[in-house]
């Protein structure tokens, strides 16, 4: 069964910084693309961030584009999320997501896309 599993959650301060981590010991893993999603409570689980296989095409919510930064490293299996001028808005549970082999700005928003989903971490921002 594949596993994604993030890191690097916590509480925090508005305006602070916080860098998320997803890592698998799949070795197929430089064939995914990848996204991080979130989820406040009692609301749907919402795009934040993806990026393609080779790392070179990106995707941001309108929401966190220009504060937010998803990129990812093959070698080590593992995908960020660079997270900078925190606000209690972004205070969810994150999630990260991997679907084999494809990738396209179509569809990348969509939960159902996606393959792999780990368990998430929850960021918590204070006012």
């Amino acid at each position: 069964q594949v596993q994604l599993e993030e890191s690097g959650g916590g509480s925090v301060q508005a305006g602070a910084s916080l860098k998320l981590s997803c890592t698998t010991s799949e070795r197929t893993f430089s064939t995914w693309s990848l996204a991080w999603f979130r989820q406040a409570p009692g609301k749907e689980r919402d795009f934040v961030a993806a990026i393609n296989l080779n790392g070179d095409i990106t995707q941001y919510a309108d929401s966190v584009k220009g504060r937010f930064t998803v990129s990812r490293d093959n070698a080590k299996n593992a995908v960020f999320l660079h997270m900078n001028d925190l606000k209690p808005v972004d205070t969810a549970v994150y999630f990260c997501a991997a679907a084999v082999e494809r990738y396209h700005p179509a569809w990348v928003k969509t939960t159902g896309e996606y393959d792999y989903w780990g368990s998430g971490t929850q960021v918590t921002v204070s006012s």
